[in-house]
């Protein structure tokens, strides 16, 4: 899904704009929906668990003259010294901070009428010299829209926000809305990807995503979220001299890792019906995404201790 290289496809260079824009915000406030909703097509997971998101994914969306390269991160830990995933959460905040240093324009992603201690220390992360907007997420949600105006006037307390934006991400005309708004904050330079990319990301990388996706959505508060999935193998064999591209076969061997032995039954299920299922149902996306017959096996082993090892986070694709 990657394109880099920076083409330009018949675009004047002199009338680009190009920039960084951050999501942020606490966990289970919708970031990757906003993302996937800004990009067009899914390139962050989803699901009802919080801290879903685990890494960096850069989502880019490009029109006429604008090329928007959207920064997804994880939602910001709180709970960082929580027994046996301090590894995990402070990687996850180093994500967070690291972000917030390299872009043009922050998303501060809330909840429209709502602001509690966890979206507090999100805003006390923001910049004070770059533009952050206040996006008031889930709008179709607040019954008494008069209600929002008191809310956002102790909000512009808190904070000088840049703009006040209030969306639902399931709304393609707030979508657009906010892509309009950010535009004019972007500098004027080239491209950085071309024309079609999507994501920076591999697909090797959104196969391990998308297992993980639905081992929590099939899972949901049986399993701990301290449970990751690791790409074993990958294989992309084209098709036969002369034969259409959707008739090659990628290959995948995946891991679920999990802490305990009582989490490997609730993944693998009754007589491994979870199991198959999950297999089933990323299988399926990720056919439908690539246009390509892919071919999933799936294990689960016992890694006791694994969020808490700095080493073996790093074994695991953690940055």
């Amino acid at each position: 899904m990657a394109k880099t290289g920076g083409a330009k496809d018949g675009v004047d260079v002199a009338n680009q704009r190009c920039g960084l824009i951050a999501i942020v915000g606490r966990p289970n406030v919708g970031k990757s929906t906003l993302l996937n909703a800004l990009v067009g097509q899914k390139v962050s997971i989803t699901s009802r668990k919080a801290q879903t998101t685990r890494h960096r994914i850069t989502g880019i969306h490009t029109d006429d003259t604008t090329q928007f390269v959207f920064v997804d991160t994880p939602g910001f830990q709180t709970r960082h010294t929580v027994k046996g995933t301090a590894a995990l959460n402070r990687n996850l905040n180093k994500t967070v901070q690291s972000t917030l240093a390299d872009v043009d324009v922050v998303l501060f992603l809330v909840e429209a009428g709502r602001f509690g201690l966890d979206d507090a220390k999100v805003l006390a992360l923001c910049p004070k010299d770059k533009p952050v907007f206040l996006v008031a997420n889930k709008l179709d949600l607040v019954h008494r829209r008069a209600d929002v105006l008191p809310w956002l006037q102790t909000m512009q307390e808190r904070h000088p926000f840049s703009e006040f934006v209030p969306l639902s991400a399931q709304n393609a005309d707030d979508v657009r809305r906010l892509l309009d708004i950010v535009r004019p904050y972007l500098p004027q330079q080239g491209w950085w990807y071309d024309q079609d990319a999507l994501t920076d990301r591999s697909d090797r990388f959104l196969a391990s995503e998308i297992v993980r996706e639905k081992l929590f959505r099939l899972t949901g508060d049986e399993l701990p979220y301290t449970s990751t999935v690791v790409i074993d193998t990958y294989s992309d064999e084209p098709p036969l001299a002369n034969h259409p591209r959707a008739t090659g076969i990628i290959k995948i061997a995946a891991t679920i890792v999990v802490e305990r032995e009582t989490h490997k039954g609730i993944v693998i299920g009754d007589k491994g019906e979870r199991l198959k299922r999950i297999g089933m149902e990323a299988r399926t996306e990720l056919e439908h995404l690539w246009g390509r017959k892919v071919f999933l096996e799936i294990w689960v082993k016992v890694r006791s201790g694994w969020a808490d090892d700095d080493a073996r986070l790093r074994t695991y694709g953690y940055e």
